[in-house]
């Protein structure tokens, strides 16, 4: 990805920097060099979304937006962060007001060393985007657009309770190629109820029309606590893996005809615009996550923050933690985590780290499904269509 910030050699500055509590030299590993923010709400509750997410309530906004700065404020001064990339998640991070994003895309500005920025992507819906919006978050530095448009037929965007229809999609997405971000991307899905293998041919030859720059297609899972769930419980929607391979097969063919690598079993990038943010996750690198919900990972530890705006906001301005659960973790739970999510992507895992499964190594490269590279074991097209499968045999 390219960045609207400058870049500058760091390696030496950052290791000169200290730790506020203890004075000691902090090395350039040390420091925590990925951020999330998370924003909870969106207009409509879709049903088959698993994340925390609720309608917000406009009495409540401000005083929300004022909690996520104090906790910026806060993670900077117990950990030292000099971003690589941020990413805000949610819900739909643009159901903000263009004057509460501002407050926080500021508190960033004012919290954190942004000078090794490269990447900072904003989830956006479509319906919930203008141009003043858009014209705030590029001058504001960010610099990647993850729109998600989910389908373009109507039916279906009916069916997964979005707000929006394809031809809201299509010009929201020309609002943000129209502002100028260095990487658009667009977000889909498969395997919907009643969704034919056309339909979803259909929505990824529209995709590749409007030529974004990166395009994620995700399988539809049944996540608990969902209307889709109970759904799926009673027999109403069927889940059919061979109906899905299929799918996953046709966004491969006609998205890597298109110029779009596949990186990630569900992501594809045209050259250079790989998700920088998603990588740091894959490798396991540290990140610091603010607002309710949120998860952070630093070192060997793990936390999630309590998954209610209202009582975070209650927390965070009262100077009283938001965190509800942490976790110690070891470093074997660490290696396989990394297993588990590189062997998704392109780059793989290395030898050294499956060497105590050789007989399962050397049945999924017999079966064709892995395949050696030098140091590295990666997953063939074939492996990409059972990757959870494999991973779970090393983990």
């Amino acid at each position: 990805m390219e960045a609207n910030v400058e870049r500058r050699t760091s390696n030496v500055q950052s290791a000169n920097r200290t730790d506020s509590s203890s004075g000691e030299r902090r090395t350039p590993e040390e420091i925590v060099r990925h951020v999330y923010l998370h924003i909870p709400f969106c207009a409509r509750i879709c049903p088959y979304c698993a994340f925390y997410k609720e309608r917000a309530d406009p009495a409540q906004t401000q005083r929300f937006c004022e909690a996520l700065v104090r906790e910026m404020d806060v993670a900077k001064d117990r950990f030292d962060i000099t971003p690589q990339t941020i990413f805000f998640g949610g819900g739909t991070p643009t159901a903000l007001s263009t004057a509460q994003l501002d407050v926080v895309l500021g508190g960033f500005h004012e919290c954190f060393d942004l000078s090794e920025l490269e990447e900072w992507t904003v989830e956006a819906n479509p319906g919930s985007v203008s141009p003043r919006k858009a014209a705030l978050l590029k001058e504001r530095g960010v610099t990647r657009i993850s729109l998600g448009v989910q389908s373009w037929d109507d039916a279906l965007l009916t069916l997964l309770g979005r707000e929006h229809n394809a031809a809201q999609a299509e010009a929201s997405f020309h609002v943000m190629r129209d502002a100028g971000f260095p990487s658009v991307s667009i977000d889909l899905m498969f395997g919907l109820p009643g969704q034919s293998l056309a339909q979803w041919e259909e929505t990824l030859t529209r995709t590749v029309s409007l030529g974004p720059d990166h395009v994620s297609a995700y399988c539809l899972t049944y996540e608990e606590d969902t209307e889709f769930f109970l759904r799926h419980a009673r027999g109403e929607y069927r889940q059919d893996e061979s109906s899905d391979a299929s799918f996953f097969e046709a966004a491969q063919r006609i998205l890597e005809a298109a110029g779009y690598g596949q990186y990630e079993i569900s992501n594809y990038a045209r050259p250079g615009h790989e998700s920088v943010h998603n990588r740091g996750y894959w490798a396991g690198h540290d990140y610091v996550g603010i607002g309710p919900s949120a998860f952070s990972t630093v070192g060997l530890e793990r936390w999630q923050n309590v998954c209610d705006y209202r009582a975070y906001a209650d927390r965070v301005l009262g100077g009283a933690s938001p965190i509800a659960t942490k976790e110690a973790l070891t470093p074997e739970m660490k290696r396989a985590e990394q297993t588990a999510l590189l062997l998704r992507t392109r780059f793989g895992v290395p030898a050294e780290w499956l060497a105590a499964w050789p007989a399962e190594t050397a049945e999924f490269v017999g079966l064709g499904m892995m395949e050696r590279r030098g140091d590295t074991f990666v997953l063939t097209p074939k492996g990409r269509l059972l990757a959870d499968s494999v991973a779970a045999a090393f983990v």
